[in-house]
């Protein structure tokens, strides 16, 4: 039988600065120094998949283009993702935890949530089998790692951000209240930047401050995630760790500060979306049959376009130039575009692509 929402033992763990750090460990050279993996500044729309604690004193942050990562520390050292190697050291953190629990959810490479409420070991303290398994990271792979401990998963999620890195945070349940009462918008996962300086606007700044509104209040402004925002600033979050979760797609989208009007603006923040799917999909070692672009107008009017392919797919080349044409099709005349996505889909078995076919020369839109 599952144990009560409230009575659950739910840890979050996450790397450290995971890439950057795997990188530091296999060669010296790069140790104490301001290292960025991801795309060279000298390529095309690379973008930082991660950074060491060292250039993060320069503002360097993930997802920033490379270019402008330069630009805050010319003496970094930028250097290429080795997916397949942190994927070897995932699945050996990965077999750490199932010392403790099967109840295990991967978001990435580089966490998870973990229900410890009935471990394996009888350890009976989440706190306790969190300390174990940053040990164990640190004793085994010569990495550390953050945990969040709590009840449910946003709030242990929360935890494990705040005493970064090699931390451990504990929050209770007679404390989760007053805590998310005194948290920055910002720091609400789900919350983006757009929605974060909306909710200023309206002169929400706190969860103090989103809690005095209804749930209706939340849905009108914010739509359906307005009822998510209701729930987690009462500390009420009630999803399962899911063990057996799949990818059914993968993405990334941006809303504007203005609407785009001009083609060439609109290529452009396409190219940097291409870039970020391309590394997240590497990240997982995915490619995927279906490309679909997401466009929503400055009248809030939103449709999706897609097309197939015969092969798996998920270079760069393939996703800007598909984005680019299916996004041509639907007319460039007097629109105004607020937010573009571009996200990967009907994940399957590898399929051979065909010898000597461009990335975009089959293309045949609906």
């Amino acid at each position: 039988m599952a144990a009560p929402v409230s009575h659950r033992k739910i840890i979050h763990i996450d790397m450290d600065a995971f890439y950057a750090s795997v990188e530091q460990r296999d060669y010296p050279e790069y140790r104490g120094k301001p290292l960025v993996v991801g795309g060279l500044p000298e390529g095309r729309g690379g973008v930082v998949a991660t950074a060491s604690y060292e250039a993060r004193k320069f503002g360097i942050r993930s997802a920033m283009p490379a270019k402008k990562a330069l630009q805050l520390c010319p003496h970094a050292i930028f250097v290429r993702p080795r997916f397949q190697v942190y994927k070897e050291v995932s699945q050996h953190i990965r077999e750490i935890f199932s010392r403790y629990t099967d109840l295990i959810e991967p978001l990435s490479l580089d966490e998870a949530y973990l229900d410890v409420t009935n471990d394996k070991l009888n350890i009976g303290s989440a706190i306790e089998i969190a300390q174990q398994i940053k040990q164990a990271i640190q004793d085994e792979l010569q990495l550390t790692a953050s945990a969040g401990v709590s009840i449910n998963k946003f709030v242990a999620k929360i935890a494990s951000d705040i005493n970064k890195p090699n931390g451990l945070k504990f929050i209770g349940p007679s404390s989760i209240e007053a805590f998310m009462e005194s948290l920055p918008v910002e720091k609400f996962h789900g919350v983006g930047k757009v929605t974060a300086q909306k909710m200023k606007n309206m002169g929400l700044h706190t969860g103090a401050d989103l809690k005095k509104l209804t749930e209706d209040e939340l849905v009108k402004h914010f739509g359906k995630a307005g009822r998510f925002y209701y729930q987690i600033v009462r500390g009420i979050d009630n999803r399962p760790v899911q063990p057996h979760r799949e990818t059914k797609s993968m993405g990334a989208e941006d809303t504007f500060a203005y609407d785009l009007t001009e083609p060439d603006e609109m290529h452009a923040e396409l190219d940097k979306i291409a870039q970020t799917v391309t590394d997240r999909l590497a990240r997982y070692l995915l490619k995927g049959r279906t490309v679909t672009l997401k466009i929503k107008y400055s009248d809030f009017r939103q449709i999706t376009r897609n097309q197939s392919f015969p092969y798996p797919v998920g270079d760069f080349e393939t996703l800007t130039q598909t984005a680019r044409q299916l996004l041509a099709a639907t007319g460039l005349d007097d629109v105004r575009i607020r937010l573009l996505g571009i996200s990967v889909s009907n994940f399957g078995e590898p399929a051979t692509k065909p010898k000597n076919q461009g990335p975009a020369e089959q293309l045949k839109l609906f």
